[in-house]
């Protein structure tokens, strides 16, 4: 017999501390639910995002007693999400070790070495002359990582990059025409061993004490233009499905149940994986909502978010109902997107969403408000919206996603149009190395 969810489903009442807006969309659907819900930003820029939709405060410690759960939505928080915890409050966010998991790329890794993981060799660099030299001394082919503190800016962290040449010619070309303009910008960066495969992560909500399952495997779809061209951007879109466990979850994430345990760790935490028929190889951390993956994850899940966030803060056992077979999102953006550009967007701010037909289904919030019963942009980024689908199928799941999508009128929309047409492949090649 499976855990009943016991938890009580009287609304309840959630502070939502954010720095950028984040997760305005996780706060929208606890609206939605009928929970009460207060949101605190502190980047001016992004203080209007999600008015209409959430009601907000102009600083957030008087509420702190109000609130029967606190949700802090982005990295780098840890220490105040410890603090409010050690206060008895219930929160829904980092700790200090966390942040570092994913802000230290560096201890991120020997964190998971200590775990039992396979990590791939790495070797970090604070002066291009020495990477170069490395490379010259022991070519083989290689993915060039800015690292450090300052690249948390995902700015520089678009400058990764995948060589293509065995012997490391490319990224030595790279480094060697670069090393002038970029050792003003990048502090440090890491050489890190190519491995050839196929990108997956597997994510699970974690209580403080224990996984909560199913879990969710997804596949995300870094770069700007289809066909996997052009920059890379925080996300452009992903494919995810539910799973109660599986070898991936087993040979990864599982394994750090004891330390996010001590951690006091409340939240999704996710482990992205190079996977090929040798090994599985993580890469990062995300110790936090996945952004578009919440509002992906809003789509397959089934169980009261309210419900679900106060069992999660409490850490109560909970069984997540989720949908079967596969959730997409896509990320709809406007330009300047992925770079921020105040006055480029200023061509774009206060421009209205328009829904050909008044159906709301798979719509999220990214960078809007409501005026008027108007959806219009705002922000400075042109992270409009994000369209998911759900479905038995992926084919499915894509055709109700794009769907969705040729409803929509907004100028100069773009969007990827090849979300989850990988699967076919990937999918047989993950089941074949028994991983799925």
């Amino acid at each position: 017999m499976g855990h009943q969810n016991t938890a009580n489903s009287e609304p309840k009442k959630f502070l939502f501390i954010s720095v950028e807006a984040l997760a305005v969309d996780l706060a929208w659907q606890l609206a939605k639910e009928g929970n009460e819900v207060k949101m605190y930003i502190r980047d001016n820029a992004s203080k209007d995002i999600a008015d209409g939709f959430v009601e907000k405060v102009d600083e957030w410690a008087t509420f702190v007693d109000w609130a029967d759960v606190i949700v802090i939505d982005s990295c780098g928080r840890g220490a105040l999400a410890d603090d409010l915890r050690r206060k008895g409050k219930l929160v829904v966010g980092g700790s200090v070790y966390s942040d570092k998991l994913e802000m230290d790329r560096e201890f991120g890794q020997e964190e998971m070495k200590k775990a039992g993981m396979t990590v791939l060799p790495h070797w970090e660099f604070d002066d291009f002359d020495e990477g170069i030299k490395f490379i010259e001394t022991h070519p083989m082919r290689y993915v060039f990582k800015p690292s450090g503190e300052e690249t948390l800016d995902w700015y520089l962290k678009s400058l990764l990059f995948l060589g293509q040449e065995e012997d490391g010619k490319d990224i030595l070309a790279v480094l060697k025409h670069n090393k002038d303009s970029w050792s003003q910008k990048i502090k440090q960066f890491q050489l890190q061993k190519f491995a050839t495969g196929i990108e997956v992560a597997v994510s699970a909500f974690f209580n403080g004490n224990d996984f909560v399952y199913p879990i969710n495997v997804n596949f995300e779809h870094k770069k700007l233009f289809s066909g996997d061209i052009g920059p890379y951007t925080g996300e452009m879109g992903t494919l995810m499905y539910w799973d109660d466990t599986n070898n991936l979850f087993k040979s990864t994430l599982f394994r750090m149940r004891e330390k996010l345990r001590e951690s006091k760790y409340v939240g999704c935490i996710d482990i992205n994986c190079i996977v090929n028929g040798k090994g599985i190889y993580p890469l990062e951390f995300t110790t936090r909502f996945g952004y578009p993956t919440i509002s992906i994850m809003i789509e397959g899940i089934q169980s009261p978010w309210g419900e679900f966030l106060y069992a999660l803060a409490k850490g109560e056992k909970y069984k997540l109902k989720t949908h079967k077979g596969f959730q997409l999102g896509i990320v709809v953006a406007v330009p300047p997107f992925p770079y921020y550009d105040k006055e480029q967007f200023k061509m774009y701010k206060d421009t209205s969403i328009i829904f050909k037909k008044p159906n709301f289904n798979g719509i999220h919030l990214g960078d809007v408000k409501l005026v008027d019963n108007d959806w219009k942009l705002t922000g400075d980024a042109g992270y409009a919206l994000i369209v998911t689908g759900s479905d038995n199928t992926v084919e499915g799941a894509r055709k109700e996603a794009y769907h969705r999508i040729d409803n929509i009128i907004l100028q100069n929309m773009f969007y990827r149009t090849d979300i989850g047409m990988k699967w076919g492949r990937e999918g047989d090649e993950l089941q074949s190395w028994g991983l799925l």
